[in-house]
């Protein structure tokens, strides 16, 4: 089945969103870190939020990484495969996002 040219523009545009937001939310999760080792530091007690959001950033580099081969790939198999891959991590990663944003507002409304 070939797709319409407007579905394969509208694919790429997806990627190119996965691009930016992914590299976007790497950044967003290294300042929570600075902020979470400043409150770390004030209250005196550790917390494994800091492992996790670098973890996060880590998948979100890898989802911003893969978005852009799907981009610059060529061959439509690739494309596909890296496509999956891209939208799975994206996917994980956002989802253990909102996971660590729980456990800070609980760990926060708990002192």
């Amino acid at each position: 089945m070939i797709d319409p040219p407007g579905n394969i523009s509208l694919k790429l545009d997806i990627y190119v969103q996965i691009f930016a937001v992914s590299a976007a939310m790497a950044g967003v999760c290294l300042t929570v870190i600075g902020l979470v080792q400043i409150v770390i530091a004030v209250r005196q007690s550790d917390t494994i939020a800091d492992n996790l959001l670098a973890a996060d950033a880590l998948l979100f580099l890898i989802a911003c990484l893969s978005s852009y081969w799907v981009l610059r790939a060529r061959d439509s198999g690739r494309v596909r495969r890296l496509a999956r891959f891209a939208d799975g991590v994206f996917i994980v990663a956002m989802t253990l996002m909102a996971g660590i944003c729980a456990f800070i507002v609980y760990a926060i409304a708990r002192y």
